[in-house]
C-alpha cells in the first residue's frame, strides 16, 4: 500500500529559528469546523529548552460552545474553560481521565466559545526527544492521539492559555496540503454524534485508533468547503 504522508515537506532546523512564520490570529477567528478542517497539514511546533519538537498535524476535531452539546462550554463558562470565551489562538490544555492532557486550539471570536481538538501529528523534529519523553520506541506511536502527542510534546497545564500567535514555546507554522481528507463523527462522545467534525489525512498511518461515536468515515474534496451545521 503507497504510503499518504505529509513528510519531508518542512526545511526547518532542530534548533530555534527567529522570524518563522506562523499562522496569524485571522486563522484562528474562522468557524471551529474550518479551522479544524485547515489545521491539517500544519506544522505544530513545541519548543524545549531551545529546541524544536514538531509534527504534522493528521487528525482533528471541532468543538461549537453552546451550539454543541459535546463542548466543554455548551452549559457555560467555568474556570476550567474560560480560554475558550477569549480571544482566538490560544492553547486550550485540560487534563483529561486522570492521566492525560489535551490540546486545543481556540477559534471564532471572543465571546464564542468554539475550540479545535488536535488528536495526532505525523512527528517531524526532535523524534528521539518524543520517543524519550513518551517511553516509546515506534514513531507510529509516539503522537497518533490527543494524550500521546501532549506527553511527547511536553505539552502540560502550564500552557493553558499560552497565545500561539507570540510565545515562544508553542504555535503553528504552515504547511503542505493534505493530498485527501475524511471526515466522521467525534471519537468518544454520546452527545452531538450527528456532526461530522472530526477531519483526517485519509490514509496517514498516523492518525488514531480512535473509533468514531457514529457512522463510517466519509471521504471529501480538500479545497470544498465543510458544512458547519
Amino acid at each position: 500500500m503507497k504510503r499518504n504522508s505529509l513528510r519531508g515537506v518542512y526545511k526547518t532546523s532542530p534548533r530555534v529559528s527567529t522570524g518563522l512564520a506562523r499562522l496569524d490570529r485571522v486563522f484562528y477567528a474562522a468557524s471551529s469546523p474550518e479551522v479544524a478542517r485547515r489545521t491539517l497539514g500544519k506544522l505544530l511546533v513545541r519548543i524545549v529548552d531551545g529546541r524544536r519538537l514538531s509534527g504534522v498535524v493528521v487528525e482533528t476535531e471541532a468543538y461549537r460552545g453552546p451550539r454543541d452539546p459535546a463542548s466543554h462550554a455548551y452549559r457555560g463558562k467555568t474556570k476550567r474553560n474560560e480560554v475558550m470565551f477569549g480571544e482566538p489562538g490560544h492553547a486550550y490544555v485540560y487534563f483529561t481521565y486522570g492521566n492525560h492532557f489535551c490540546l486545543n486550539l481556540t477559534c471564532e471570536p471572543a465571546g464564542a466559545p468554539a475550540a479545535v481538538l488536535v488528536r495526532a501529528i505525523e512527528p517531524q523534529e526532535g523524534i528521539e526527544t518524543m520517543k524519550e519523553n513518551s517511553g516509546k520506541q515506534r514513531v507510529l506511536d509516539l503522537a497518533n492521539g490527543p494524550g500521546k502527542l501532549t506527553k511527547a510534546l511536553q505539552i502540560r497545564g502550564d500552557l493553558n492559555g499560552a497565545d500561539l500567535v507570540t510565545s515562544e514555546r508553542l504555535f503553528l507554522e504552515p504547511g503542505g496540503t493534505p493530498p485527501r481528507v475524511a471526515t466522521s463523527s467525534r471519537v468518544g462522545i454520546t452527545d452531538g454524534t450527528e456532526r461530522r467534525w472530526r477531519y483526517f489525512v485519509l490514509g496517514n498511518p498516523f492518525v488514531s485508533p480512535g473509533r468514531p461515536s457514529n457512522r463510517p468515515p466519509r471521504t471529501h474534496n480538500y479545497h470544498r468547503r465543510p458544512r458547519t451545521e
